[in-house]
């Protein structure tokens, strides 16, 4: 059975045109975002891994070594199961610094530009045997379904529709995000269409042509050949280096790094794929042997590698021989679109840009994409040509150990990245250079028919099919050991240490605190124009401030600092690691040190330490417990303090202080003392600059408002902290200060009220005397004038008495204490009473009084001291009105209080003096006009009365005149034979 070249190219267009619709919906939003983000997504895009191998490769290695073709499967499962050691530290480090491939990693670890070349060198070299694999697959099987089909002429077709596709998806022009969940879904879609392929033409096998187990372990009952190829030698070697190469393949294969790390959406679903993978590719080697005994079993004649397309031809069935065609052809599209891509990306980071910076490009994202694009384009014909050349001579087993064994040499590399910080550049290069040489010659050479430098030599041991596994070894041990070699006998440099450190599990980089030449977000962009032009140095710029949620103009020097590596990663991700650290370090260096040196960067390690907090155990643990405990405990402290160093940059800021001065620790803690509000710059940044340790009562004028406050000051320099700096506490003495005012003043007023009392006794005995004669005069006389003038006499020394009983209470400071019985006084009565007291004097002839208080307002008090009360209103009310005003009086029930109102249409009171209008002798009349007693004395009398009193000025807000005394006292209620109850 066979099909026309025209047919298959139409289902491979429109298999591809099915997958390039599943990316371009997925990139325009069509599909939910939380399926492309699904950990099941992300774990069937690791399955690119198998590629061809899983659909023909294994089957022809099976036939070879039997169950030997699991190694492929086994050593990237075990390194996936080793995820929380082996591959969660490489993610934690390449998501921290943007490090998109394995040649970024190793450019930032080993601070080379070389190592990140030499290894993108390594990668496309190895890359270019495994592409050319599928290809290889792709236009063999297309000949064994097409035979009259030129495998040449497919080849390029499907050369140039990868190209296309990959292009298309590979290079967008989106700087700001790194993951393509187009690409991603696409490549799921293949996995899966592989695994069901798989599982169908397994079950076909083994239903159809085995009629079931049973008739399977008959005829393996009945045929010991496939027994035979399906056992394993332990002393087979090929196993262990196959092994060894997939478990490596899990951190140095381009597309499996670009996979796992760069298209991760988050740690959780590693963790997923971390047991997701291993049993998608046990599900994968399931039906491995069911194709293998079935292509036995019927005779097949295509070779074992292609086994699953001879098998379903057997059968005669087109569906499944089409199926399985599709299948091969995801595998490779897939794999081949992938790696480009992720060496695409290598290629322009270390190769393209070290040799030329686009600085004089309009559009740098658009320069870029372009590039990538031609590079993706070249890796592709690359491989073409190697498969023309080379590859097509060759087995699909031995292109694919060709490639492992390749990329096998950047493991040492890799795991010295996180488990060997004393390794360094001169060694990883070194062995790098010693290995890919052995590679080189024992085994690309020999078999690429090139040439054959061991036999030509007359070593007793040449490279075959056979011991190919030998050389790998013999490889990887070489460059092992002059890389353990070099760098031990070399000395690292600062930087390599400190990236060493950065890049450890569980290290903590311990930066210095430096400042820099650019004292803004704004001089960021000037001097990052000169490298990538303004528009794109403005972009990067506020794309790292939106990150670190920064306001648009920052000249924090801590928070410079963090801009600054955040420029760096981000453009590490866009230019590579080693261009965006030469570019930063050029344009937005530091100024020069200081002779002291400089100091560690606390505000950096406390952040760190609080995103290792539940990553701390044991005696780490313990003393992040106690740093906690002590930093709170300053946060916490009740007295206002900061911690200054000795560049006059803010490290600590409590919340005591955020409270006096109204500054939150976000907004300053990592600034400078200048950069605070000048009353408290000029305070804090001379005192800290001073000689003195303290000073005392100084005052600071806040709001309007004086404040007193004690400085302290400590230095915080000493054999166990060389870094220096100080710490400030500020005591805030108001309260104590007004306090103290308040004492003297009431002293004064104790002075006055001890003069006060003397002279009210003094004055009542001539009262009393007066009273008397008085007395007498009525009594010796029955003139009816005289009568009147004696009985008016009696009243006004009545009081005068009364006025004098008010004095001595004020006298006795917080004596508030009656003598008299209260009894039920009618509010009415008691106004109009004052309002007769005040007719007898020649003031305020022309000011209308108004008395609108019912009759039945009530409360329980003394009747003569509310007199006074309202002889005292109703005297200032007249005082302050014009010529011919009027004031009101009014009163009413409100619940259980009676409500009484003095209002006037005088001046006003000014804002400023209503807080002071009770206190004693303060008046804003003349001298000769008032003693300022009158309003104490009323408020004294309300407060007997277990009352308040409330003035608001002006009483009328339209013309801004007037004032309202307003009383509020509990009201009377007179007992009834026939209570009522009150709801609630």
């Amino acid at each position: 059975m066979s099909f026309s070249a025209s047919g298959l190219l139409l289902a491979s267009l429109l298999y591809l045109v099915i997958l390039f619709g599943i990316a371009w919906m997925t990139e325009r939003g069509m599909v939910p975002r939380h399926w492309v983000r699904h950990p099941l997504v992300y774990t069937l895009s690791l399955g690119v891994y198998a590629g061809i191998w899983a659909v023909y490769a294994a089957v022809g290695m099976a036939a070879e070594s039997g169950y030997g073709f699991l190694a492929y499967y086994l050593g990237i499962s075990g390194a996936f199961l080793l995820a929380p050691v082996l591959l969660n530290p490489i993610m934690r480090i390449g998501r921290a610094y943007q490090l998109t491939s394995l040649s970024d990693l190793f450019a930032y670890r080993y601070r080379s530009q070389w190592a990140g070349t030499l290894v993108t060198l390594c990668s496309g070299v190895a890359i270019l045997s495994l592409l050319s694999m599928q290809i290889k697959a792709v236009s063999t099987s297309a000949s064994i379904l097409a035979p009259d089909t030129s495998p040449r002429l497919i080849s390029i077709m499907f050369s140039l529709i990868v190209v296309l596709f990959a292009m298309l998806f590979g290079a967008r022009r989106n700087q700001g995000a790194e993951n393509h969940p187009g690409l991603v879904l696409a490549i799921a879609f293949d996995s899966l269409v592989k695994l069901i392929a798989l599982l169908v033409i397994g079950g076909v096998v083994l239903f159809g042509v085995f009629d079931g187990m049973s008739g399977l372990e008959t005829w393996l009952a009945g045929n010991t050949a496939p027994a035979t190829t399906m056992s394993l030698s332990v002393h087979d070697g090929s196993w262990r280096a196959l092994m060894l190469m997939s478990f490596a393949g899990a951190l140095v294969l381009p597309h499996m790094y670009h996979m796992t790390f760069s298209e991760n959406p988050s740690p959780k679903a590693l963790a997923k794929a971390s047991w997701g993978l291993p049993f998608y590719l046990l599900l994968l080697g399931i039906p491995v042997p069911l194709i293998l005994w079935g292509g036995q079993a019927l005779g097949v004649t295509t070779g074992p590698s292609f086994y699953s397309l001879g098998v379903a031809q057997a059968l005669e069935s087109p569906a499944l021989t089409l199926l399985m065609y599709v299948a091969g052809l995801s595998a490779a599209s897939g794999l081949m679109i992938v790696s480009t891509l992720a060496l695409a990306g290598m290629v322009l980071n270390h190769v393209v840009l070290p040799l030329k910076t686009p600085k004089d490009q309009g559009d740098i994202y658009r320069w870029l994409q372009w590039i990538k694009r031609l590079l993706i384009a070249a890796i592709i014909l690359l491989a073409l040509l190697f498969h023309e050349t080379v590859g097509k001579n060759l087995d699909l087993s031995i292109l694919g150990a060709i490639s492992l064994s390749g990329t096998l040499q950047l493991l040492p590399g890799a795991l010295g990245v996180i488990y060997w910080p004393e390794g360094n550049r001169r060694g990883l290069i070194s062995g790098l250079v010693v290995g890919l040489l052995i590679w080189a010659i024992t085994l690309v050479l020999p078999f690429s028919h090139t040439a054959n430098l061991l036999e030509w030599l007359g070593a007793p041991l040449v490279p075959d099919y056979s011991n190919w596994h030998i050389f790998t070894f013999v490889s990887l041990t070489a460059n092992v050991t002059v890389f353990a070699l070099i760098s031990v006998l070399s000395s690292s440099t600062n930087e390599e240490t400190s990236a060493a450190q950065a890049c450890s599990l569980g290290a903590l980089s311990r930066p210095q605190r430096r400042e820099l030449l650019a004292s803004s977000s704004a001089d960021f962009v000037r001097q990052m124009a000169e490298p990538l032009g303004l528009g794109v140095a403005k972009r990067e710029v506020e794309r790292a401030l939106g990150q670190l949620k920064l306001p648009s103009v920052e000249y924090r020097p801590y928070q410079l600092r963090r801009l600054r590596d955040q420029v760096e990663i981000n453009l590490s991700g866009l230019l590579g690691p080693s261009v965006a650290r030469d570019m930063v370090k050029r344009h937005l260096g530091f100024k020069p040190m200081t002779r002291g040196g400089t100091a560690q960067d606390i505000r950096y390690v406390e952040r760190t330490l609080g995103d290792y907090q539940n990553r701390l155990t044991g005696l780490a643990g313990e003393l992040d417990n106690l740093r906690r405990h002590y930093r709170q405990t300053l946060q916490n402290l009740p007295i206002p303090a900061c911690s200054v160093g000795e560049d006059g940059e803010i490290l600590m800021w409590n919340h005591a202080i955020e409270t006096l001065t109204g500054i939150t620790a976000d907004d300053v803690v990592g600034a400078r003392l200048m950069a605070l509000p000048d009353h408290w710059h000029h305070l804090l940044d001379d005192f800290n600059s001073g000689k003195d340790l303290h000073r005392y009562k100084h005052r600071l004028d806040l709001k309007g408002r004086p404040h007193w406050l004690n400085l302290h000051k400590a230095a915080l320099s000493g054999p166990d902290h060389p870094d220096g700096g100080s710490i400030i506490l500020v005591e805030d003495q108001t309260e104590i200060r007004l306090l103290e005012d308040e004492l003297m003043h009431s002293e004064r007023l104790a002075s006055v009220g001890r003069l006060a009392a003397g002279v009210a006794h003094e004055i009542g005995n001539p009262v009393t005397g007066i009273s008397s004669l008085a007395q007498n005069l009525k009594l010796e006389t029955d003139n009816p004038d005289i009568l009147d003038t004696a009985g008016q006499i009696q009243q006004q020394t009545l009081r005068i008495s009364t006025i004098l009983q008010s004095l001595m209470n004020f006298s006795r400071t917080g004596n508030h204490a009656q003598a008299n019985r209260y009894e039920p006084v009618c509010i009415r009565r008691c106004v109009d009473e004052s309002i007769n007291l005040l007719s007898l004097s020649d003031k305020g002839l022309g000011i209308r009084y108004i008395n609108d208080c019912p009759e039945t307002l009530q409360i329980l008090g003394d009747e003569q001291r509310l007199v006074q009360v309202f002889v005292n209103l109703l005297a200032n009310a007249r005082d302050a009105s014009p010529e011919g005003g009027s004031i009101r009086v009014t009163g009413k029930d409100e619940g259980y209080s009676a409500i009484i109102e003095v209002v006037d249409q005088g001046s006003g009171i000014p804002v400023d003096q209503l807080d002071h209008v009770f206190e004693p002798f303060y008046t804003t009349k003349a001298t000769n006009e008032g003693t300022g007693l009158g309003l104490s004395l009323v408020y004294s009398i309300i407060e007997e009365h277990y009352g308040n009193i409330q003035v608001e000025s002006p009483a009328d807000p339209a013309t801004g005149l007037g004032t309202r005394v307003r009383l509020k006292l509990p009201a009377y209620e007179p007992e009834t034979d026939n209570s009522t109850i009150r709801p609630n």
